[in-house]
């Protein structure tokens, strides 16, 4: 929140001329950066119609809340207007969203969105995006969520006319949802005092900024139905003992004023994303507060989408690990951290306001935000700099607090077939584990193959899609990345082999010329025809993987030899080091060659280095190819 006080007092700030400098002053103090000159042309313009309209109502005593902040969420209200309701006495709230449009027209066939001649794509009908604001707020506030007919939503389009935005009232209205034009401005002060009386609103500010952060027991009860109740959540010998531990470890906090710090461990596919989803289930369904988390986009991206299908509000109980540098220590029961392997050093980046840079490790942030915070991981997995989610991190920083810590290890695999044979053929091949490479012996579980030519690789992989399988092709980031497409265009065919081009998987987002956007690479079967990163391919799982070893990783004499400068990858810098890029170059191929469910087909641009894998692998005749 930017700013908090009387509509009288903000108004009298702006008649004076210091509204907007006060306000830049804290959004710098907040942020660490400027706000941008139309954010402040919109302070200047739309706050003081509202106070304007507060006082024609005889209400000026009612507290703004400016840029109000949602919790656990990046997102900010205009205006969050708190007081005492007129008949109930009761506190009572009104989220105000404010457009400067002088005219909006609906999406053709869609009545939420909407096209305004600023922006070059739909944006979202303001009547549905205060609407969200208010769900969410009842969601995870506190304050709110067991008396969600305390708030209500209303946009305000000040400078239209009803003729500019008659379209937009194709979408259904409701309390959490109003839309007014600048016309309509009676009806507006009409509608602000049928939910504010003139009393003073500080007591009601005060019990909404006190409410305690975290699902709501509505929530949980749709995530419980939406995630638990899913027949694919089946956990098997160490898995069920990792769940039970969990449980066991909340049932302790509950009981006993306890908390304790919980590690699971396990390779791809030993099924570490199924156990945190059947406790995340499991909590929601007993009323327990509890929040799935992760380092990576694509994987909270495809996450939301699959468990809030049905229910969208579900998907908001995914969050990224950075959502917890200001939670409330012990604000939940439970904090599942999934990928764990992605925790940073710190949270902290170039969006982050200045009072949260306080250098306290993410780790330390996690564990402070639930009573038995839970890591999923696997070492192997960490591709970045930068990245420190191991269990000897974890286990220094329980210790610090004075906490103990339970580590679980996972053995059985259900990726790659089930094969542990092939991950330890992996683990050695890419010498992440002592006795150096080995010769692939087939058990009848996973198959492998090596080409000699991207085309081939790709035309296998053709083949099996026409059986009826998923595949996916990815690569080492040695190639340029092309990030910007400009519209109409088709993706860059970046990856470049000989005569053999695609383009990697997109870059954002929005779908680009019918590939999927990034996040969704790995599941959506228009993921197929592009190259996809580590990014996008850590934590999913496909068919048929077809992974490309590009220069920086190649088998000289009798070792591999990792050529950083053969690398594409902005992540490394000149401060990372020479062992770091070796380790997380050969952690990069790890994950690529570990995605496959049935089975992996390899290709090296490397001759020397497609010599040594031809001596690993004997063709195996479940994966002859076609001639």
């Amino acid at each position: 929140m930017l700013f908090r006080d009387s509509a009288a007092a903000v108004a009298a700030e702006n008649l004076a001329g210091s509204l907007a400098l006060r306000l830049t002053e804290q959004f710098v103090h907040m942020h660490g950066y400027k706000p941008g000159a139309s954010e402040v042309r919109s302070w200047e313009r739309s706050i003081p119609v509202v106070t304007n309209a507060l006082l024609d109502a005889g209400l000026g005593q009612v507290e703004v809340l400016i840029e109000y902040s949602l919790p656990l969420n990046s997102k900010r209200a205009d205006i969050v207007l708190a007081g005492v309701h007129p008949e109930s006495g009761h506190p009572s709230y009104v989220v105000v969203e404010l457009k400067q449009w002088s005219s909006a027209q609906p999406e053709d066939g869609d009545p939420l969105l909407c096209r305004v001649d600023a922006y070059a794509r739909p944006v979202l009908n303001p009547i549905e995006q205060v609407r969200g604001y208010c769900d969410y707020l009842v969601a995870f506030n506190g304050a709110l969520s067991e008396h969600p007919e305390r708030i209500a939503g209303a946009a305000f389009l000040h400078n239209a006319t009803e003729f500019g935005i008659g379209g937009l009232y194709e979408a259904e209205q409701s309390e959490y949802g109003q839309l007014f034009s600048g016309q309509r401005r009676g009806e507006f002060i009409d509608f602000l005092q049928s939910k504010l009386s003139p009393a003073s609103g500080v007591g009601a500010a005060d019990e909404l900024l006190a409410g305690k952060v975290g699902p709501s027991k509505q929530l949980m009860a749709v995530a419980a139905e939406e995630v638990r109740d899913r027949e694919q959540f089946v956990l098997l010998d160490e898995q069920r003992v990792a769940y039970r531990m969990v449980l066991n470890a909340v049932r302790r906090a509950r009981q006993s004023d306890h908390k304790e710090v919980i590690v699971v461990t396990g390779g791809p596919g030993t099924g570490k994303s199924v156990i945190a989803l059947s406790v995340l289930g499991e909590m929601y369904r007993r009323g327990i507060t509890a929040l799935h988390a992760t380092g990576s986009s694509s994987f909270t991206t495809t996450m939301r989408k699959v468990a809030g299908a049905r229910k969208p509000q579900v998907r908001d109980l995914f969050k990224y690990f950075n959502s917890f540098m200001i939670a409330e220590r012990n604000g939940l029961d439970v904090l599942i951290c999934d990928e764990a392997h992605r925790i940073r050093e710190t949270s902290a980046n170039r969006y982050t306001r200045a009072q949260h840079r306080t250098g306290r490790p993410q780790i330390e942030e996690l564990i402070d935000a639930a009573r038995v915070p839970v890591f999923l991981l696997d070492e192997h997995q960490v591709v970045r700099p930068g990245e420190m989610g191991t269990v000897e991190e974890i286990k220094a920083a329980a210790a610090t607090k004075g906490l103990q810590c339970q580590v679980v290890p996972l053995d059985s695999q259900f990726r790659c077939g089930g094969s542990d044979a092939y991950l330890r053929w992996v683990v050695r091949l890419l010498g992440l584990k002592e006795g150096g490479p080995v010769e692939w012996e087939p058990d009848g579980k996973m198959q492998l193959a090596v080409v000699d030519s991207p085309q081939e690789l790709e035309a296998f992989l053709e083949g099996r899609r026409a059986q009826g399988y998923g595949a996916r092709m990815s690569a080492g980031y040695c190639w340029k990345w092309s990030k910007k497409v400009a519209p109409g265009e088709p993706l860059p065919a970046d990856v470049q082999i000989g005569g053999w081009a695609r383009p990697w998987n997109v870059f954002g987002e929005r779908a680009v010329a019918g590939a999927p956007p990034a996040a969704l690479w790995a599941t959506d079967p228009a993921g197929f025809g592009q190259v996809g990163c580590v990014y996008t391919a850590q934590g999913f799982e496909y068919d048929w993987s077809g992974v490309i070893l590009g220069p920086d990783l190649v088998w000289r004499d009798d070792r591999w030899v990792v050529d950083r400068a053969a690398s594409k990858d902005p992540v490394f810098k000149k401060a990372t080091s020479d062992s770091d890029v070796d380790r997380l170059i050969r952690n990069t191929y790890k994950v690529l060659l570990t995605r496959g469910m049935v089975g992996t087909v390899v290709y090296s641009t490397d001759a020397e280095t497609r010599a040594k894998l031809r001596e690993l692998v004997t063709p195996d005749l479940g994966v002859l190819l076609p001639s």
